[in-house]
């Protein structure tokens, strides 16, 4: 009986996430083609909160933004978040104080409606291809250059593990050093138990939480101690995720 509840709610779930997202879509179709790239994806974000903020209202999936006053809004930072759920999307776009732009798999803008908004959103990397791995690290640099903050994921991927984290990619911590970028690293909590990429039919509504942790000032990091940066806020994060807040 509960698997079929989950069920049906998953579908009343989706029926709101694609009807709000026709809603968004000429909207962040509108201002990506006709403003110029950095005003465009700011506008486009906005939009993209109204989303978020009306799926989370309506599928009772709320959000929850601890320490956002931890953020200094007056300098770009790189955002560092652990990945557990495609709630994940929502809680950054309700939580994060600054407009962003997002480094995402390029499989996702395969997607029918989603993967439009996607396309114009997200700065999409294709991990197999060195190119792409390239050309997505120039075009982070080219937004934390144009006083954009930027988002990622360093797990890479949903943590499908029994474990909190999975183990980080270099990527943001590279880019950290090689820009002097400040390192703003969150925690989303609950989002693998509301929703589980592994067991989706445990689907239910309730209460995620976006914590900020204090930023990590990279000035004095060389790009030989990457990994003892990765480490360093591995830990900060995985700490709070163990105790839950």
């Amino acid at each position: 009986m509960a698997k079929v509840l989950s069920a049906l709610y998953l579908l009343y779930a989706g029926m709101i996430f694609i009807a709000l997202m026709f809603i968004a879509l000429p909207f962040v179709l509108a201002v990506t083609t006709l403003c110029k790239p950095l005003t465009g994806k700011r506008l486009g974000l906005f939009f993209l909160r109204c989303w978020a903020w009306g799926f989370s209202l309506l599928s009772f999936y709320w959000v929850n933004t601890k320490n956002a006053v931890l953020v200094n809004r007056s300098t770009p930072h790189i955002y560092v978040g652990n990945h557990g759920s495609y709630l994940d999307a929502i809680a950054v776009c309700i939580s994060v104080p600054q407009s962003f732009s997002a480094l995402g798999k390029i499989e996702m803008a395969s997607i029918p409606i989603f993967g439009w908004i996607y396309k114009r959103m997200v700065i999409m990397l294709d991990r197999s291809n060195k190119e792409s791995r390239e050309r997505s690290v120039l075009t982070l640099k080219a937004a934390i250059n144009a006083g954009q903050s930027i988002l990622l994921f360093p797990e890479g991927t949903m943590n499908k593990t029994a474990k909190p984290l999975g183990d980080f990619y270099d990527g943001a911590f590279r880019i950290a050093i090689e820009t002097q970028t400040p390192l703003q690293p969150f925690v989303i909590l609950n989002n693998r138990k509301l929703l589980s990429r592994v067991e989706p039919l445990s689907a239910r509504p309730g209460l995620i939480t976006t914590v900020f942790l204090p930023a990590v000032e990279v000035a004095g990091y060389r790009i030989e101690e990457v990994d003892l940066l990765k480490r360093k806020i591995y830990a900060m994060m995985e700490e709070v995720l163990l105790k839950g807040y």
